[in-house]
C-alpha cells in the first residue's frame, strides 16, 4: 500500500480539526479517563469536571435528592436564557 502524500495528510488533518471544532461548538458532553484514573466530563463549562469512580457513584446515587433540591431552590439560582 502506498504511503499517503503530504497533501492527503494535510487534508485529513484539516478534516479532523473541523470535526473537533464542530464538537466543541455543539456543546456536546464528552467523557474521558484522566491520567490519574478519574473520569472527566467536558462540555459543561470552561473547565472539565473530574471525579473518581467512587465519587461519581456517590453523586449518581443522590440524583433524586439533587433534582428535588434544584427545583426547591430554582428561584435563587441563576438560569441561563437560551
Amino acid at each position: 500500500m502506498a504511503e499517503p502524500t503530504y497533501d492527503e495528510l494535510k487534508g485529513k488533518l484539516q478534516e479532523l480539526e473541523k470535526q473537533v471544532e464542530t464538537k466543541k461548538r455543539s456543546g456536546a458532553i464528552e467523557f474521558r479517563v484522566s491520567e490519574k484514573g478519574g473520569v472527566s466530563v467536558y462540555g459543561l463549562g470552561r473547565f472539565p469536571v473530574t471525579l473518581y469512580y467512587e465519587q461519581w457513584t456517590r453523586l449518581l446515587d443522590t440524583v433524586p435528592d439533587l433534582k428535588a433540591f434544584l427545583e426547591e431552590n430554582k428561584s435563587k439560582l441563576k438560569l441561563k436564557q437560551g
